[in-house]
């Protein structure tokens, strides 16, 4: 699904006047054995990839003149793909942002009666940075550029408070000049620390890879730290091509983690308000740090030479 991006604004407002939608005149196109009912503005579809809730095509814009790419989205049959469609739909429909996936437009059947399907138009993005990790390492400038667009994109986003909870490789868009814009927010939430987060883990399908420890450990409230925690991942996966935490379950995650973090200091463990979990931590032998330099000898650590600083400091976010 992430192979297809969009930034508001480009093609007027979402099924608007200048959009014709499903049910409208045209010959409906045939992708993969999908019907896209997207005529006649949206033409020459081809397929890019699918993903859990649909599947994604380019198509070419003739009022815009220009390639786009459109979502198909099929979420009635459950609720809870309903729920995250809209979520996503409504987070989107309000941010603005160059680092950040908008709407062009949104297509829909004209009567609730025969809404089967929901297109959601978007920019055409050439690829995602877990495709262009797989085929090539980056200079520590691509790395640099990379990092600070993630950032600066989710800096605006937790300015709307709110969570992204899946950043990931694979959810960050990037065109052939290098532009990144982070999408996917299915899984999103306002930021709350005082919320009773019952429940919050039941459709927290994240990658485990890239999951804050507080997350796994049913920490005290969440923050904002959680995405920091997965742009940190994400980092560490530009300078060396490999995930850094890649578990195979739940206690293996941990085990990566305090691996390479070692272990967590009292202060961390006393925001872990799961007992299992803190005894666990507490009974396991005490690892020490792997300092940054032995992780990554081949990036660039003027930052961390200028600040005396180690950017592997930080073991949870409460």
């Amino acid at each position: 699904m992430a192979a297809a991006a969009a930034q508001g604004g480009g093609g007027g407002e979402p099924g608007g006047a200048d959009g014709v939608g499903p049910g409208g005149p045209g010959e409906v196109e045939i992708v993969k054995g999908q019907p896209f009912d997207v005529g006649p503005r949206y033409t020459q579809l081809q397929y890019i990839g699918e993903g859990a809730y649909g599947m994604v095509s380019s198509a070419y814009d003739h009022i815009c003149k220009t390639r786009v790419a459109i979502k198909k989205i099929s979420p009635f049959e459950h609720q809870t793909y309903c729920q995250r469609t809209l979520r996503e739909i409504q987070i989107l429909l309000r941010f603005r942002h160059e680092n950040v996936i908008g709407i062009r437009d949104i297509l829909r059947a004209p009567t609730l009666e025969a809404m089967r399907d929901v297109y959601i138009v978007q920019d055409l993005m050439e690829t995602d940075l877990y495709k262009l990790l797989k085929s090539q390492q980056l200079s520590n400038d691509h790395v640099c550029y990379f990092l600070y667009q993630i950032l600066r994109g989710l800096k605006y986003i937790h300015s709307a408070n709110v969570l992204h909870r899946d950043l990931k490789p694979s959810n960050l868009l990037i065109n052939t000049t290098c532009d990144l814009k982070i999408c996917d927010f299915g899984l999103a939430r306002i930021a709350d620390p005082e919320h009773d987060h019952t429940g919050f883990l039941t459709e927290y399908v994240a990658t485990r890879w890239y999951r804050a420890p507080e997350i796994m450990l049913n920490s005290k409230g969440y923050t904002k730290s959680i995405d920091i925690w997965s742009v940190g991942c994400i980092l560490a996966e530009m300078l060396s091509n490999r995930p850094i935490f890649p578990g195979k379950h739940y206690l293996d995650q941990l085990n990566h983690i305090l691996g390479i973090l070692g272990s967590p200091s009292q202060e961390d463990l006393n925001c872990i308000i799961n007992m299992k979990a803190r005894n666990y931590l507490q009974s396991l032998p005490s690892k020490t740090k792997v300092a940054w330099a032995k992780l990554f000898p081949k990036s660039d650590s003027k930052g961390e030479r200028d600040t005396g600083a180690d950017p592997l400091t930080c073991w949870t976010g409460c």
